[in-house]
């Protein structure tokens, strides 16, 4: 079933503010939630996530002096959705991260009270603006803007300024940049700002769209990041036909926009129905003509968020989030990860290519390998281990024949199924009940990625296909690897992957 950001997110409860590390976490004892989730074995070692409760979307992610910066939704007081502020954190290269402060959090009786929601972060001259969605109540029901079947909000575009190098502290505008949506239009919703730099002056991109219609992005122009011109719609949708109590699911709405160049085009994302889309063509400056279009990622992946790297790569990042009830993640006290990040490219044709950033090479230790022309190969995969659910693995098989790689614990107990199945006009790609499309250029080799890390499993072929997959099967021991047809392996290799942390709570 497809599940939306806000259908998923409005299922769990509202909680109380607290801090980053909440009180019960930071004065537990041996036998407290600090200690539980450093011995959960479902709980990544190697993926960014808070060091309890609960985040979702990546938000503002830049690097400035010298230094990454992560913000990302986040609920300080609960393993569940609800009272949304920013949390922070920081690191010196995309994988080693070390919490900061909560970043921005409500205001009471504000234009945030009910919830300081996604957007980005851009540098006003030197200094770091946040541009982000406030929530309160609306004052009219013509100034309601999300309604989902679980509320009703009046949303609004709010900027926030840093003045410490740490960006550790936030000032905010005392009124919202944008109170309301256009004029005269009855949108779906109007949230997750996007901005960029353009010629003397600001652009704006603000998820929306229309009932029955299809989903929307707006455009909006300003000198000084402060008082905005809409011009019009850079992208509309059409309907899907589908009907439902939530826009987000029927694909009347999109949520967290992301428009940046590539190459000689641009790159539109978008999150709904439960799925980050992709969509690259020309820019005029008010419109996208979009010429390809596809998906980001197949699985568990949602409100992508990308940012320039120090080199200048553009760098992709997206929210993990459960795929277990809410009972499981509320009594774990935890929820939500923060993707691996992900380099983005356009080939030729304008197909949107992704690949792990190499950074994340830092984390490998020693590697085993096997050439699949070994007389031997298979008795090499055999003996082969992933010790502690943290591991990356790299397959290369001939693009003309199946092959099923196998993780199973060493008492047999199932872990994941890697399947490959090639046809005329693509192969499919299977990860346990998820599917995907793979295209294969003739004559190639097909080429497999996957980074094991407790119950998340990151999965990229070929550059253009992605599967993120959540697995809630706890393994004490080793896992064991098979494959089910060596005859078309070429090369396999296998390393162990270290922790960024030593008890799971992430720095």
């Amino acid at each position: 079933m497809k599940m939306s950001r806000r259908t998923f997110l409005m299922q769990s409860g509202m909680a109380a503010a607290a801090t980053m590390l909440p009180a019960s976490v930071r004065a537990s004892n041996s036998t407290g939630l600090r200690v539980r989730l450093a011995h959960d074995l479902l709980r990544p070692q190697y993926h960014l996530m808070p060091a309890a409760n609960w985040m979702n979307d990546p938000n503002g992610p830049i690097f400035h002096k010298g230094r990454y910066h992560m913000f990302f939704q986040y609920n300080p007081n609960a393993s569940v959705w609800g009272n949304m502020h920013w949390a922070h954190s920081s690191s010196p290269d995309m994988i080693h991260w070390k919490h900061e402060p909560v970043a921005i959090a409500p205001t009471p009786n504000g234009w945030d009270r009910d919830g300081v929601f996604s957007g980005c972060i851009v540098l006003d001259g030197a200094i770091p603006a946040a541009i982000y969605t406030g929530v309160l109540p609306p004052d009219t029901p013509a100034n309601a803007t999300l309604k989902d079947g679980q509320h009703t909000w009046r949303e609004v575009q709010c900027l926030a300024h840093s003045h410490d190098a740490h960006l550790r502290t936030w000032q905010k505008l005392a009124d919202p940049i944008l109170a309301r949506p256009p004029a005269g239009l009855a949108v779906t919703g109007f949230r997750d700002p996007c901005v960029w730099r353009e010629g003397n002056g600001w652009r704006m991109a603000v998820g929306s769209g229309f009932a029955g219609k299809g989903g929307a992005v707006f455009l909006y122009s300003s000198p000084d990041l402060r008082q905005w011109t809409y011009l019009n719609p850079l992208v509309e949708g059409r309907s899907t036909g589908q009907t439902g109590t939530n826009p987000v699911d029927t694909g009347d709405m999109w949520e967290c926009p992301d428009f940046f160049p590539l190459g000689d085009r641009h790159v539109l994302l978008i999150s709904t129905m439960g799925k980050v889309l992709w969509k690259s063509g020309h820019y005029d400056g008010k419109h996208l003509t979009a010429e390809r279009e596809g998906v980001v990622d197949h699985g568990a992946y949602y409100a992508e968020r990308s940012m320039l790297d120090r080199d200048g790569n553009r760098v992709l990042w997206g929210w993990i989030p459960e795929r277990r009830p809410e009972a499981e993640h509320r009594a774990a006290g935890w929820a939500g990860v923060m993707s691996l990040p992900r380099v983005l490219s356009l080939d030729s044709d304008g197909q949107l290519e992704m690949v792990p950033a190499p950074v994340i090479e830092k984390l490998r230790g020693a590697p085993a390998r096997v050439r699949g022309a070994e007389a031997d190969a298979k008795e090499k995969l055999d003996a082969m281990r992933i010790h502690d659910l943290a591991a990356e693995l790299y397959v290369e098989c001939a693009p003309d024949r199946p092959f099923t790689v196998d993780l199973k614990s060493e008492t047999g107990a199932p872990f994941a199924e890697i399947a490959y199945h090639p046809a005329a006009n693509g192969g499919e790609l299977r990860v346990n009940n998820t599917h995907a499309t793979v295209s294969t250029p003739k004559d190639e080799a097909l080429h497999l990625q996957a980074f094991v890390d407790a119950s998340v499993l990151e999965i990229f072929v070929n550059r253009t296909t992605t599967i993120t997959e959540r697995i809630y099967t706890a393994v004490p021991e080793a896992l064991c690897i098979s494959m089910s047809s060596a005859s078309s392996l070429r090369s396999f290799a296998l390393w162990p992957i270290k922790p960024i942390s030593r008890d799971r709570l992430t720095t």
